[in-house]
């Protein structure tokens, strides 16, 4: 007897029997275990680009008051995001994640608008992550050999970027595991590594009623409040991408347990981590106006120059950007995951192009191209608009299609099952917390950052979000209605169906 070839392959055939009973035909191959699945939200929340990237937003929006607070605040609230998503997760561990949960529990049209919702938050995502990862690679070569970070510059290294991840991604879900594994560690070791040189190097610290404490608005509002809600953005898009967890779980092992808890084990480390980061930039602050008007394109690097010196600041500089690098990969993974499963139930145009996957590597390489295409369309006001980065971050954190499915889980609470992972009789009471806190982080993210406001400062999020509910009208009306179609859950006729085409194949 061989138990141990059985304890392989059990798990795999249970996964695949689940995605049968949804209705779906395996085609994407298991290669993730629960501590890859974990790394991946791990990896999309990304302390070291979050946190790094709207540093300088929140110098300016609140201060470190705002920004300490503001970050346990809504971690604290995130988490309960992150449960009841998680509950959801565990009873439809499938690539379409959000959109397939609301379509479950409420309809086509849930369905419909959540996927187009999902995919504008996923894609700004890219475009957030890279285009921050740009910045700090153009403060890099600012440092180490005088290159002016231009918007034209910064640019041209965030197409290279997006170039870089796209290609990483197709060469299958085993490398995007692996190297989403390495980010993990990669992130404790450099928060450690950056605070500890930050706190052991520097000759002098601010003080904790500083760090704590200290309040700053520079952002042309006379409301101290207004002030203190847009700087709670630096925290809450830090906090989102942890979907990712459910997008890849067609391709994870025991994906019904491990993708509900890499959820919340991910918001939970990230919660830590970037505690721990953003008190020790803020207490090594040098020169608070030195730092927010820094000429090398990036606070952070502005105070690890001034902390550390320049050999210092660069090699801090590096492990950011590597840090960067980890996060915008796993999130090109997610949302081409995303488009993958949104184009097999015929939502998109050209679907038919987007659900081919790769016989070779099992990889959706098309949807990739799509995913990276897109978000270079989406930072390509960042030319023109100095605050056009607030607005593709803002595009991020327009997290609504989070809400909708947790909303529709209490909605038709009598007749959710739950999954293997679930918050049991809790579930409801954290579910309209997470669904709460939800709407009033959309309506917060799509209001004017900074007074006056004009066509440099305005804010594109509200115009995007209208934007795709739109084209999703338009294109329902168009073609969805009659192209747009998800398989109903049940433990019978589907889980046949999938089964035949298992045999046709």
């Amino acid at each position: 007897m061989y138990p141990t070839a059985r304890s392989h392959r059990a798990p795999r055939l249970d996964d695949d029997a689940k995605l049968r009973d949804l209705g779906y035909h395996p085609v994407l191959v298991r290669r993730m275990g629960s501590f890859g699945n974990f790394a991946i939200s791990f990896s999309v929340i990304s302390v070291l680009s979050g946190c790094m990237t709207l540093y300088g937003f929140g110098l300016i929006t609140g201060g470190p008051a705002v920004m300490m607070w503001g970050w346990v605040a809504v971690g604290v609230m995130v988490m309960f995001v992150g449960a009841g998503l998680a509950e959801v997760t565990s009873a439809y561990p499938t690539s379409g994640g959000l959109y397939y949960m609301a379509g479950q529990l409420g309809g086509r049209r849930w369905g419909w608008y959540t996927g187009w919702l999902n995919l504008l938050g996923l894609l700004g995502a890219i475009a957030g992550i890279d285009y921050g990862a740009a910045l700090f690679t153009g403060a890099l070569l600012n440092l180490q050999w005088g290159i002016e970070p231009s918007p034209g510059t910064v640019m041209v290294i965030y197409l290279c970027i997006l170039l870089l991840h796209a290609v990483l991604n197709l060469f299958g879900v085993r490398l995007v595991s692996i190297l989403n594994s390495v980010s993990v560690w990669w992130h404790f070791a450099g928060v450690a590594v950056i605070v500890g040189a930050l706190a052991l190097v520097p000759s002098g610290h601010r003080s904790p009623s500083f760090v704590f404490g200290e309040f700053v608005n520079d952002t042309g509002w006379s409301s101290s409040l207004y002030v203190v809600m847009i700087g709670l953005l630096v925290a809450q898009y830090t906090f989102c991408g942890y979907d990712a967890s459910s997008h890849l779980s067609e391709e994870t092992t025991n994906a019904e347990v491990s993708a509900a808890r890499g959820i919340v084990r991910a918001i939970g480390w990230s919660w830590l981590a970037g505690f721990v980061l953003l008190a020790g930039l803020t207490f090594a602050i040098q020169d608070y106006a030195g730092t927010r008007g820094s000429t090398i394109g990036v606070p952070p690097a502005q105070i690890f120059l001034d902390a550390l010196g320049l050999t210092g600041a660069k090699l801090l500089l590096l492990v950011v950007i590597v840090g960067q690098l980890f996060c915008g990969n796993a999130e090109v993974a997610a949302a081409s995951r995303m488009v993958f499963a949104f184009s097999r139930d015929g939502a998109l145009p050209f679907s038919g192009q987007w659900r081919r996957v790769s016989p070779r590597n099992g990889t959706p390489g098309r949807a990739v191209w799509l995913s990276v295409a897109i978000a270079a369309v989406l930072a390509a006001p960042s030319l023109y608009s100095r605050t056009a980065y607030g607005a593709i971050t803002a595009i991020a954190g327009i997290t609504l299609a989070y809400a909708i499915p947790i909303y529709l889980r209490l909605r038709h609470r009598r007749s959710f099952q739950q999954g293997k992972w679930n918050l049991g009789r809790w579930g409801v009471p954290i579910g309209w917390v997470a669904v709460t806190w939800m709407v009033f982080v959309t309506v917060l993210f799509c209001l004017p950052q900074s007074h006056p406001v004009d066509v440099n400062s305005f804010n594109y999020a509200p115009i995007a979000l209208v934007g795709v509910l739109a084209l999703a009208t338009v294109w329902w009306l168009m073609s969805g209605r009659h192209s747009y179609t998800t398989p109903t859950h049940s433990a019978g006729g589907d889980r046949e169906l999938a089964e035949m085409s298992d045999e046709i194949v």
